[in-house]
C-alpha cells in the first residue's frame, strides 16, 4: 500500500504536469498544482478542480513559495523552441532562479524533489544512443541555449544541493514526449504534423527529414517519473527516461499522414541552427535501477494523440 503524501507539482498544468497530477490523485495523494499559465492551461485540469484532494495556486517559480509538502516535482519551464525561444532570458530564469526557489523550499521543509530535466543537456550528440554519462555537445550561445543551458545549471544545482545540504533529489532527463494535452501551437514535431495533416496542410519537415528522434508516449513517462521518486534515496539519477525505438522525421510524417487519412504533402524546409540530427536514449540506467521501459508503440500512441487534436480542432 501506497503512503498518501501531499505533493507539489510546479508546472502542474501543463501537458506533462497535468498527466502527473492526474496519476498521483489516482494513487490517492493530495496533490498541490502550481503554474503560471504561460504555456499551461486550465482545461487541462479542469476536470481536477472537484477533486477535494487537488489544490490550484497560481504561481511563478522565479519568486520564492512558501507551502508545506512531502514531495515537489519541478516541471516548470516552457518545453518547446517556440515557446522557449519566445523570452529566452525569462525561461532561463524559470530554469534556473526556480530551480534555486524549489531546492530552497525542499531544503526548509526536508521534502524530496525531483527535476525534470531534458535530453538537451546532450545538445546536437556526438555520441549515439546517448548515455547518462555523455557530458553533450551544446551551444552555449545559440537560440536553443536558454533552455539547454538552463537546464544543465538546473542539474548543478541540484547535485550541489545534494552533496553541499544533503538533499534527497531525482533528476530524469526526458526525451520527446507526445500525447493528449500537447498544445496546439507548441511547433513539437508530433502536434505540428497531426494538426498540419487534419487540416490538409503541407506537412513541414525541416532539413531533409533523414534526422532521427525516439517518441515515448506520455503514460509510459509518468510511470518513470513515479518510479524514479519512490525508488531509494541513493539513486539520485541522472537517469534518461524516453523511448528507445528510433524513427526518421520522414518515417513519423508517413505515419502520421497514414492514421489520420490525410491527403496532405511533405514539403521540406531549411533546418533550424543548431537542431540535433540525432536524438535516441539509453536507457539501461532505467532499466537496472527501475525496471522501467516504455510499453506503448509509436503506432499506438499516435492514435489518442490524433483524436485529442482532432477533437480541439472540431470545436
Amino acid at each position: 500500500m501506497i503512503a498518501k503524501k501531499r505533493i507539489a507539482v510546479t508546472g502542474g498544468a501543463g501537458f506533462l504536469g497535468s498527466h502527473l497530477c492526474e496519476k498521483l490523485l489516482e494513487q490517492g495523494h493530495e496533490v498541490l498544482c502550481i503554474d503560471n499559465f504561460f504555456t499551461g492551461s486550465k482545461q487541462n485540469i479542469l476536470h481536477l478542480l472537484n477533486n477535494p484532494l487537488f489544490e490550484l495556486i497560481r504561481h511563478d517559480v522565479t519568486f520564492p513559495l512558501y507551502i508545506e509538502v512531502d514531495e515537489i516535482y519541478n516541471l516548470a519551464c516552457p518545453a518547446s523552441p517556440i515557446h522557449y525561444q519566445f523570452d529566452p532570458v525569462q525561461t532561463t530564469k524559470t530554469s534556473v532562479h526556480g530551480a534555486i526557489n524549489m531546492l530552497g523550499l525542499a531544503k526548509r521543509i526536508k521534502a524530496k524533489i525531483f527535476q525534470a530535466s531534458t535530453s538537451e543537456v546532450y545538445g546536437d550528440p556526438q555520441v549515439h544512443p546517448q548515455p547518462e554519462s555523455y557530458w553533450g555537445h551544446v551551444n552555449p550561445n545559440g537560440i536553443r541555449a536558454c533552455y539547454d543551458e538552463g537546464k544543465r545549471c538546473a542539474e548543478t544545482l541540484f547535485f550541489d544541493y545534494h552533496r553541499q545540504h544533503r538533499l534527497k533529489i531525482k533528476i530524469a532527463r526526458i526525451f520527446n514526449t507526445y500525447g493528449p494535452r500537447m498544445n496546439l501551437d507548441d511547433g513539437r514535431v508530433v502536434s505540428n504534423f497531426i494538426v498540419q495533416a487534419l487540416q490538409g496542410e503541407p506537412i513541414t519537415v525541416y532539413g531533409d527529414g533523414s534526422q532521427s528522434r525516439s517518441f515515448c508516449y506520455v503514460d509510459d513517462l509518468i510511470e518513470a517519473f513515479i518510479q524514479l521518486m519512490e525508488s531509494e534515496d541513493g539513486f539520485t539519477g541522472p537517469v534518461n527516461v524516453g523511448n528507445p525505438n528510433e524513427f526518421t522525421i520522414l518515417e513519423l510524417a508517413e505515419m502520421v499522414v497514414r492514421q489520420t487519412g490525410s491527403k496532405s504533402k511533405v514539403i521540406f524546409k531549411e533546418l533550424p541552427a543548431d537542431d540535433p540530427h540525432q536524438r535516441r536514449p539509453d536507457i539501461s540506467l532505467a532499466r537496472e535501477n527501475l525496471g522501467w521501459e516504455p510499453k506503448i508503440s509509436l503506432a499506438t500512441g499516435l492514435r489518442p494523440t490524433i483524436a485529442y487534436f482532432k477533437h480541439l480542432l472540431d470545436r
